[in-house]
């Protein structure tokens, strides 16, 4: 797993991708390092292409070492000042966003997929 730089700052976001038709159970391919600074939000969007009966479990997990790891809080488009770190279900292909909130104490970020039944995964992260 190599760990993938996107710090963010000044005049423009920077972004970083953490699994590319990713398949089957596990940690995304990728981890993401935004930096000393937990002042920047981030946006995750994950992208899935789908066979027959499909279902993906996520969670986002954040990290302040790179060797321990929590769930991270992030927040639906919708919802965008509600907060969660429950693990959310994808089961149709598309695009999901998640925003990952400013100040929260994470500096590596990586995704696990669980229960996957027939969902190819693409997962890419902006930090602004």
């Amino acid at each position: 797993m190599a760990v993938q730089t996107a710090f963010g700052g000044d005049r423009y976001p920077n972004s970083a991708r953490l699994s590319e038709a990713q398949v089957g159970n596990g940690i995304s391919t990728h981890t993401v390092d935004r930096g000393a600074t937990t002042d920047r939000p981030a946006l995750l969007t994950i992208t899935t292409t789908v066979g027959e009966t499909p279902t993906c479990t996520y969670q986002i997990e954040g990290s302040a070492d790179g060797s321990t790891w929590w769930p991270a809080a992030y927040a639906d488009l919708a919802t965008p000042e509600a907060p969660s770190v429950a693990p959310f279900d994808i089961t149709a292909a598309g695009t999901a966003h998640r925003i990952l909130r400013p100040g929260h104490p994470w500096r590596y970020l990586r995704v696990t997929y669980s229960a996957n039944t027939a969902v190819t995964n693409t997962a890419d992260i902006v930090i602004f």
